[in-house]
């Protein structure tokens, strides 16, 4: 056990360094959702709509978290293979979820960037009164939404070990969940068939969580269930690795880019 925190928080700090380093990944999370934030609120005042820039500017944040760990754990296979180290991460003694994990909860935790860079753009432009109903709900609310992004993103990157270009699928889902999840616009707003969907999906609790925290109602349940749903993503994530390994492994494709 003690093994493998270390090696969670080595993998975690070093991935994390490194994304910071990546301009691509900070144009997303820290640039892109100031302007979501800011088109979303002129949007609601425009149109009549319920709405504040708090609760705009924690939902681009949420978007700018999603985006970092679609990409970031789209990408990350990809990554080792073009680095000529995925044989390397593969071949090690160690399990291969404890190398990966780490590095989806790192792309997640760029995204914390967002949740920042929407908060302080609203406060230094808009006026923004940072004051939240629950402070210390919302400082749970907040890693928990990470923990289980970060750990969805797993599942995606254990898919990823089998399909040569899976990192293109990154792009695809990257709108239809900001929708169906609600982040910008209320479920309700949406069609029936996608509550379904969006109940399965843990930026749909963590986002729900977050802003009963910080604007006001019981974040508990929210929370409770977006960490449950993260122990589920961790187990599915455990067993399709070992799975898309394997046939990786019998059909010569792991190092094919």
């Amino acid at each position: 056990m003690t093994h493998a925190l270390r090696l969670f928080w080595t993998g975690w700090l070093f991935n994390v360094k490194n994304l910071t380093m990546s301009g691509f990944f900070m144009l997303n999370a820290a640039i892109l959702p100031v302007f979501y934030a800011t088109i979303a609120y002129y949007m609601f005042r425009t149109g009549a709509r319920p709405g504040s820039l708090l609760y705009a500017s924690l939902g681009a944040g949420m978007m700018g978290i999603w985006s970092s760990t679609l990409f970031g754990s789209g990408g990350l296979i990809q990554w080792q293979r073009w680095q000529g180290t995925l044989e390397y991460v593969i071949g090690v003694p160690t399990p291969l979820i404890l190398v990966v994990l780490p590095m989806t909860i790192a792309t997640a935790s760029i995204g914390l960037y967002s949740v920042g860079a929407t908060l302080a753009w609203g406060w230094l432009i808009f006026d923004l009164p940072l004051h939240l109903a629950h402070p210390v709900w919302f400082a749970v609310a907040l890693p928990a939404a990470v923990l289980s992004l970060g750990l969805l993103g797993l599942v995606l990157a254990s898919t990823f070990v089998l399909l040569r270009n899976a990192n293109s699928l990154s792009n695809l889902l990257e709108y239809p969940v900001w929708l169906v999840t609600g982040l910008l616009v209320g479920l309700s707003l949406l069609p029936g068939w996608t509550r379904p969907i969006s109940w399965v999906l843990a930026p749909t609790w963590g986002i729900r969580g977050i802003r009963q925290a910080a604007i006001g109602g019981d974040p508990i349940v929210a929370i409770a269930v977006c960490l449950g749903l993260g122990a589920i993503y961790l187990v599915i994530g455990h067993f399709t690795l070992r799975y898309f390994e394997r046939l990786a492994r019998e059909r010569a494709t792991l190092a094919l880019a």
